[in-house]
C-alpha cells in the first residue's frame, strides 16, 4: 500500500477515536512499527486510549528520547522549565568563590533525582552539563555554552535517581545508561548511598502534587495509564514535598539547592514548608508552561 494511502488510513482511525493531533500520531506510530500486523496493534492500542509514549515506548524530553514503558509516567513538557532552572543554578555555582570546579568542590556537581520515574530529568540536565550545549532554545543562561565546562576539572555530573516502582526503576537505569549514574528503588532518601549526605550539589524531585480529590478531573491517559503513586500528592498535594523538605537539609551540600515542580496556586505553601526547615525558598512562575518550579537553598553558613 502506498505510504500516503497508509498515513491517511491509520489517521483516519485515530481521529474517529478523538485524537487531536492524528497525522502526527500517525506518522510516529509508522516509525514504531515493524510490519502492517504490529502497526495494526499499535494502533489499536493508541485509539483505546494508552499514551502515544506507552505505545511507541519513548516521549521526547529536552530534546531526548527519553524510555517509557505502560505503567510509567510520562515525562511533561512543562518540566523542562525545572531542567531550565536546574542548569542556570549550575552555570551560578560555577561563578561562585569555592563553588563548582574550583578546589574546594572538584569535579562536575553531583545530582539526584528524587520521585525520578523514568529519570528524565536527572538524564536531561547531566547531558545538559556534559555536553555543554542545549537541545532546548529556550534554556535562557548563555554561559552554559562557554568552553570553560569542558574544562576537565569539572568533569561529568555524579547522576543519582531513585523510586519506588518497580517499572520506573527499569525504564530509569535505560535512560540513565546514556549519561552515567546509579539508580535506585526505595522510598525518596532511603535508598540513598550514605555517602551522599551533604554532598548533593542539586536535588531535583518532580514529586506528586495533584490534589487527592482532583484526581479524578485529570485526563483519562493519565487518570487510567500512569500510576497514582506518580500523581496522588495527598489531600492538599504537597504531602509528598512535606517529606522531601523534613530531611533535604541532611544531603544537600551548604550552598546546596532543591528544586520541585508545583503547581500555582500551591507555590505560597510549598515555600513555607521548606523555609521552616531552614531552607532559603523562592518560586519561580513557568508563565508559558504553566505551573511553578520552587527552589530551596541550603544557607552555606
Amino acid at each position: 500500500m502506498d505510504g500516503r494511502v497508509v498515513i491517511q488510513e491509520v489517521a483516519r482511525r485515530l481521529r474517529s477515536a478523538g485524537c487531536v493531533f492524528a497525522d502526527d500520531e500517525a506518522r510516529l506510530l509508522i516509525e514504531s512499527a515493524a510490519g502492517p500486523d504490529e502497526l495494526d496493534r499499535l494502533v489499536r492500542r493508541r485509539a483505546q486510549g494508552e499514551p502515544l509514549e506507552h505505545v511507541v515506548g519513548w516521549a521526547e524530553f529536552c530534546g531526548l528520547r527519553i524510555a517509557v514503558e505502560p505503567g510509567v509516567f510520562v515525562p511533561r513538557r512543562r518540566t523542562e522549565f525545572l531542567v531550565d532552572q536546574a542548569g542556570a543554578l549550575l552555570s551560578a555555582m560555577a561563578d561562585r568563590p569555592g563553588g563548582l570546579g574550583s578546589p574546594h568542590h572538584p569535579g562536575g556537581p553531583v545530582l539526584v533525582d528524587l520521585c525520578c520515574g523514568s529519570a528524565a530529568i536527572g538524564v536531561a540536565v547531566a547531558a545538559r552539563f556534559r555536553d555543554a550545549r542545549f537541545h532546548d532554545a529556550r534554556f535562557h543562561d548563555a554561559r552554559f555554552h562557554d568552553a570553560r565546562f569542558h574544562d576537565a576539572r569539572f568533569g561529568d555530573a555524579e547522576l543519582h535517581a531513585a523510586d519506588v516502582d518497580a517499572a520506573a526503576v527499569r525504564c530509569a537505569r535505560r535512560n540513565v545508561a546514556q549519561v552515567g549514574g546509579q539508580v535506585y528503588r526505595g522510598d525518596l532518601f532511603q535508598p540513598l548511598p550514605d555517602r551522599l549526605r551533604g554532598q548533593v550539589d542539586l536535588l531535583l524531585a518532580n514529586t506528586p502534587y495533584v490534589p487527592t480529590g482532583a484526581i479524578t478531573l485529570m485526563p483519562a491517559e493519565a487518570r487510567l495509564h500512569e500510576p497514582r503513586v506518580a500523581l496522588d500528592g495527598g489531600p492538599d498535594g504537597l504531602d509528598v514535598q512535606r517529606r522531601v523538605a523534613a530531611d533535604v537539609r541532611h544531603w544537600l551540600r551548604p550552598g546546596g539547592h532543591v528544586l520541585v515542580e508545583t503547581g500555582r496556586d500551591q507555590t505560597p505553601d510549598a515555600v513555607e514548608l521548606f523555609s521552616r526547615h531552614g531552607l532559603h525558598a523562592r518560586s519561580v512562575d513557568a508563565h508559558d508552561a504553566g505551573g511553578a518550579v520552587v527552589i530551596a537553598t541550603l544557607p552555606s553558613a
